[in-house]
């Protein structure tokens, strides 16, 4: 379909159902989902406060008096107030409740009956207990790194665990899995963790973003085709963000303050991955009263210029003049920022560049020793679903307060009119933290048009896994802003999208894709959607970088690369300023550069102003694909000396590759395009899966 855009710029788009791979790690789906201890409106919001002197040192004695509560700057009465307070042995023993579900957590299967606490945990049975998960990312650390962490988790049950702690410990994999449920028996979590010997990491870190969200394939007409869902998360950092959000999910029932010691390898984010899902992990931590202690278990690392033994020498001018030793340090500062901002935003701390891990264990039992539990009802009934700030204050002014900054209200989507549904959508495009519950991933490219204007393609995709409960046949309302790098709008999408009928029965295994574009100048540009299914009012959003380029002193000047597994016809409603609609055939890009080995691989870019001899230009160009550092294949050279499209002065090159050339795995393509004449060149790379 073709529908106008209430925008600042032209846009243009249409709407087409795809396949979908299902997420790895979900956390739409929590066995506890049914038992969340944070409510408004009926039951208590709770906080847990920690109050400092000047020292730093926690603040024991105060009462319910010495406290002023405020919700949205209206004064909120105290209902109920707890001293939770850590000694080295539990006041009383007592059995232990189940409290995590322990195996394997997945999308669609519920945990099993006896698996699941029989009654909600009251604060009582855990009154005096301090409550520490340790979770083990084994998708990013190296064998040594993990058998390193290892032991010192050991050492900490040996030396450092007292009665009162009660510990639980859970990996990241392709799963997340609870490998043992809480539990104060020394030898039972040392058992627990004897499994993360040197064999058993991964050590396949995530690579880059552009291999993010799944496979597509299918058109505007509602067709639609299954796909294996295994590869969605293979390559998204989101992943590992879901997996910490569902864990503080399960927690959220214990009204105790919790701690998760995430043991990882450094998360290095790129710009076009989700922000929305880390500030998704980190509200749900904060309403979960759960706070993150990462660390980074490669410890003090050395950055050796030129790189150490693990990779290849450096080439070019890059390993004298510096920039490559620069470029080595900002890498491994954005593999730590990530794991800075869970510990920042959730009240934890995170440990980096340190060989002593010890330091973290005690910093966890030193921010639990002592804390207040503070429950009141809110004075506000609205289920308007808008985040209310809570502050906390102490009637002395020498002490200091740690308590999170709010949470959201409930909203009874059901009972929303029209007006109320659209300021919902004006409220999520503009809001710090947005909605997680419908997965949606947005990928953007850029092609020149004129020498100040560049034409940007945005896909945007819907998980078919979150319109489970839909009817067969509903709608979506979608709602986009670009915005410049002052914050100033420079393009608005609107559309409400029908929803196809799902003919299979299995929409889970499918997905919709919404297709726009809009003309942009050079610079750095960001992009926010949200979508909504207007069924169940399920929301979810996506927010990202748009980097456009500008090619002026570029040697050679090239598009960006779009890979496609799919090729479909077009009418002639569709927009012809798209440069992916050539001849009345479409290029449907693709989200997660996974193709099947009976498949086909397209790859389309464009080189804009090429030199010329005697009026006509020379290029030359090929794709190589690498597995690791050695060659697999390479198409043959393909030379032009025209341009296709004059008035863009550009040459267009499209490929087809057919993916039974290679076997199953990770494929690096790297575009070789030579200006002959001008005796410039580069070389693109991007990343393809092959299942």
């Amino acid at each position: 379909m073709t529908a106008p855009f209430d925008s600042l710029r032209s846009f243009r788009a249409s709407a087409r159902t795809l396949a979908v791979l299902t997420l790895i790690v979900s956390l739409n789906a929590s066995p506890f989902a049914q038992q969340a201890a944070f409510r408004t409106n009926v039951d208590l919001v709770v906080v847990d406060v920690v109050v400092r002197d000047k020292s730093g040192a926690p603040v024991r004695g105060l009462t319910a008096n010495d406290f002023e509560i405020r919700e949205d700057n209206r004064p909120q009465q105290i209902v109920s107030f707890n001293v939770e307070e850590i000694t080295t042995t539990p006041p009383k023993a007592q059995p232990i409740p189940p409290l995590l579900v322990a195996g394997t957590q997945t999308p669609d299967k519920a945990a099993p009956a006896a698996d699941v606490a029989a009654t909600p945990v009251r604060r009582e049975d855990l009154a005096g207990r301090r409550l520490i998960v340790l979770l083990f990312d084994l998708s990013s650390m190296q064998p040594e790194d993990l058998e390193r962490a290892g032991r010192a988790a050991a050492d900490y049950v040996d030396t450092q665990m007292v009665d009162a702690d009660l510990v639980a410990v859970a990996t990241i994999d392709t799963t997340l899995k609870v490998v043992s449920d809480f539990t104060a028996d020394r030898e039972q979590v040392k058992t627990a963790l004897s499994q993360f010997s040197s064999v058993s990491a991964v050590g396949f870190e995530t690579p880059a973003a552009e291999t993010t969200a799944t496979d597509e394939t299918t058109a505007s007409t509602g067709d639609a085709v299954t796909a294996d869902t295994g590869e969605y998360d293979l390559f998204n950092n989101d992943a590992r963000l879901r997996a910490i959000r569902t864990l503080s999910e399960e927690l959220a029932p214990i009204e105790q303050k919790k701690s998760i010691l995430y043991f990882s390898g450094g998360m290095t984010r790129s710009g076009g991955d989700n922000q929305v899902e880390l500030r998704a992990a980190t509200t749900a931590a904060v309403r979960a009263n759960v706070a993150l202690y990462p660390v980074d278990t490669r410890g003090l690392q050395a950055v050796v210029p030129g790189g150490d033994a693990s990779r290849a020498s450096a080439r070019g001018v890059n390993a004298f003049s510096g920039r490559g030793v620069n470029q080595q340090f900002d890498q491994l500062f954005a593999s730590q920022d990530t794991l800075q901002t869970l510990a920042a935003d959730t009240g934890g701390k995170a440990f980096t560049d340190s060989n002593d891990f010890g330091a973290a264990f005690t910093q966890v039992q030193r921010d639990t020793s002592s804390y207040y539990l503070i429950g009141y009802s809110s004075t506000n009934t609205q289920k308007d679903g808008r985040f209310r700030r809570i502050s906390v204050r102490v009637k002395r002014a020498d002490l200091r307060v740690e308590a999170r900054p709010g949470y959201y209200a409930d909203r009874d989507f059901a009972h929303t009119g029209k007006q109320d549904r659209d300021r919902q959508l004006e409220e999520q495009i503009s809001a710090p933290v947005s909605a997680t519950d419908l997965p949606v991933v947005v990928s953007a490219g850029w092609f020149r048009l004129a020498a100040d204007r560049y034409y940007v393609p945005l896909s945007v995709a819907v998980s078919g896994g979150g319109l489970r409960d839909a009817p067969q046949k509903g709608t979506l309302d979608v709602l986009g802003l670009i915005r410049d790098e002052q914050g100033r709008p420079v393009g608005r999408m609107r559309e409400t999208l029908d929803i196809p009928p799902d003919a299979g029965g299995n929409r889970s295994s499918r997905q919709v894709l919404y297709q726009s574009g809009l003309t942009l100048p050079p610079g750095r540009f960001s992009v926010k959607v949200v979508v909504r299914e207007n069924a169940g009012g399920a929301m979810g959003s996506f927010e990202t970088g748009v980097f456009v380029p500008d090619l002026k002193q570029a040697p050679v000047k090239v598009s960006s690369v779009t890979l496609s597994t799919l090729v479909r016809p077009v009418n002639g409603r569709r927009r012809s300023e798209s440069p992916l609609v050539r001849e009345g055939v479409e290029l449907l890009p693709s989200l997660s550069h996974v193709v099947d080995r009976d498949g086909k691989m397209y790859f389309y870019y464009e080189v804009y102003d090429p030199a010329a001899t005697g009026g006509r230009p020379l290029l030359k160009t090929s794709l190589s694909f690498y597995r690791g550092t050695v060659k697999v294949f390479e198409t043959p050279l393909v030379e032009r000396s025209d341009l296709d499209a004059a008035d863009r002065k550009a040459a267009l090159f499209q490929f087809e590759v057919p993916a039974s050339q290679f076997q199953p795995g990770l494929y690096t393509c790297q575009v070789n395009i030579v200006d002959d004449v001008a005796g410039t060149f580069t070389f693109p790379r991007l990343a393809v899966y092959v299942r």
